[in-house]
């Protein structure tokens, strides 16, 4: 078997009792919670029974995937299955960097928090959000953006889909140009036009929090959203620049390949990186783990490794 890289979750992937059984079986995974309650009281209670629509706030949305993330990633190394390289989508990378040590567990939590809060606002002053577009080209896509205007080409997820951000008032002009160009637009269920220049604000803020924030360089390869390569040692600029900068996800995980990976695990909730991996890399060997009963398939599997 080749090397091994964890996956971490991005938002979207949200879901009532997400973490909740994870907590009951891994002591690692309890503790990820444990730290975040002390530091926003109530993440626990949000991720186990909060409604949907509490889910699907921003400001809600990320500490608590990030803690689902975390969680599962701690509960596999609990049982001493360790990852060569590591990634995640949007604000998994956020998880992603603080188990691979650039930051620590408190850290981590408030960078997440500080996060989501700044891009919260900027979305409600952008009046911006999100269309998964189907079916055509990473250079149609481009130019159907550039065409309509305020739409941007963000989240290159695999082939075949590809995410675009937009004002909420051309949601509708966008899907109607995709259409035309013989594609399905999808209209995302998300707060805000994340990762294009309607998050500069957020950025700005962002690189802010990190000035003042210890970091270190990663024990293991972080590969970023925004270039689909390694971290380079404690690299402040990136969190930052990575809110105004398309997610190469696609890109990532064929380089990923290319440097010698073959077994990919999804860590957090729901499957869609799963999903991702399976479109562009068929032959690879794909895992999840997101609640007990997927953690302890999860350790067969790697078993090993």
């Amino acid at each position: 078997m080749g090397k091994v890289a964890f996956l971490f979750a991005g938002q979207g992937s949200q879901y009532t009792g997400m973490g909740k059984s994870l907590c009951e079986a891994s002591p690692a995974a309890a503790a990820v919670f444990s730290l975040a309650d002390s530091i926003r009281p109530g993440t626990s209670a949000q991720c186990f029974e909060g409604s949907a629509e509490e889910l699907a706030v921003t400001i809600n949305t990320q500490p608590c995937l990030y803690c689902v993330d975390l969680a599962a990633a701690e509960a596999l190394r609990e049982a001493g299955i360790h990852p060569d390289a590591v990634a995640g989508f949007s604000l998994g990378e956020v998880a992603a960097l603080t188990f691979a040590g650039a930051f620590s567990a408190e850290n981590g939590f408030t960078l997440v928090c500080e996060r989501a809060k700044l891009m919260n606002t900027a979305s409600e002053e952008s009046q911006s959000g999100m269309v998964a577009i189907l079916k055509l080209s990473p250079e149609q896509v481009v130019e159907v953006c550039e065409r309509e205007g305020d739409s941007y080409p963000i989240n290159f997820n695999c082939p075949g889909q590809i995410v675009a951000a937009t004002l909420r008032s051309k949601k509708e002009s966008l899907a109607a140009a995709v259409k035309a160009a013989g594609g399905r637009a999808v209209p995302l269920a998300v707060s805000g036009g994340f990762h294009s220049p309607f998050m500069q604000s957020a950025s700005d803020g962002l690189r802010q929090v990190l000035a003042n924030l210890p970091m270190e360089a990663p024990a293991i390869p972080v590969y970023a959203n925004a270039t689909a390569a390694p971290y380079e040692g404690a690299d402040r600029e990136m969190p930052a620049r990575q809110l105004v900068s398309p997610v190469y996800w696609e890109k990532t995980l064929r380089r990923l390949w290319a440097d010698g990976f073959t077994t990919f695990v999804e860590v957090g909730a729901g499957k869609t990186l799963s999903g991702f991996v399976k479109k562009t890399l068929p032959e690879a060997v794909i895992v999840n783990v997101e609640d007990a009963e997927s953690l302890g398939k999860a350790m067969e599997t790697l078993k090993g490794v």
